[in-house]
């Protein structure tokens, strides 16, 4: 089972770095051109309210959402198309679950660079403008520099967290069906230790996740380190 879940685990978590760690900063960059207050706040309102919602409820939402006779294949039977059961068919579990972390996770993570974003000295924007930076110039010489460190760390704390993916919403989604692509590290411990009673195999496997988590958080803290000057420790 190593490589199967080991890769199950490489994918999930690479998928959801590549979507959950960008699309905050993105988010946050587009709120900060918003100048009507209300409308900002809205949308920041509406963008984390998600975080807030227990783990249980998001994937019960997820699975009514999905279910067979759910909303999203109601859509699909009103378009004429096949009703799909998209949490027993393995070729979905991904997209579901990165869908379903990026609309609970993005929102959130805009606060800590919107908050970042209020310490760039409006002077350097004003500086810019003289030598006739454009928004997209000012943006990627001023705006992205400042929240430099703030993306590195946070950064940094993701990779650290690759392995254990979401271990709580993974377990309420996934079932045998679609273990081929939804079985990762922590659900095997899992499964290992509580449900087979295996507990010394268990903390082994528990064990070389802490292990690779840790290489990983070294790994990326000396490479931000070298490249861009800015590190944990």
């Amino acid at each position: 089972m190593f490589w199967e879940v080991f890769t199950n685990t490489l994918v999930l978590g690479t998928l959801t770095l590549l979507f959950c760690f960008p699309l905050p900063i993105v988010l946050a960059l587009l709120l900060n051109e918003v100048r009507a207050r209300r409308l900002k706040r809205f949308v920041q309102s509406v963008s984390y309210l998600p975080h807030f919602l227990s783990i249980v409820i998001v994937a019960a939402m997820v699975m009514q959402l999905l279910s067979v006779d759910g909303t999203v294949n109601q859509i699909v039977g009103a378009f004429g198309g096949e009703e799909v059961p998209f949490l027993q068919r393995p070729e979905w579990f991904r997209t579901v679950y990165v869908s379903s972390e990026v609309w609970q996770t993005v929102g959130w993570g805009t606060i800590l660079y919107l908050a970042a974003l209020t310490t760039i000295d409006d002077d350097l924007y004003e500086a810019a403008r003289i030598d006739g930076a454009n928004r997209w110039r000012q943006t990627w010489h001023v705006t992205l520099p400042g929240i430099r460190p703030t993306m590195v760390t946070l950064l940094i704390l993701n990779i650290g967290t690759f392995m254990a993916v979401g271990f709580e919403k993974i377990l309420l989604l996934y079932n045998p069906l679609t273990y081929p692509t939804a079985d990762v590290i922590s659900t095997y411990l899992y499964r290992m230790g509580f449900e087979s009673s295996n507990f010394s195999y268990a903390a082994a496997i528990g064990l070389f996740e802490a292990l690779i988590g840790l290489i990983l958080v070294l790994t990326a803290n000396t490479i931000s380190r070298r490249t861009v000057g800015t590190s944990l420790w």
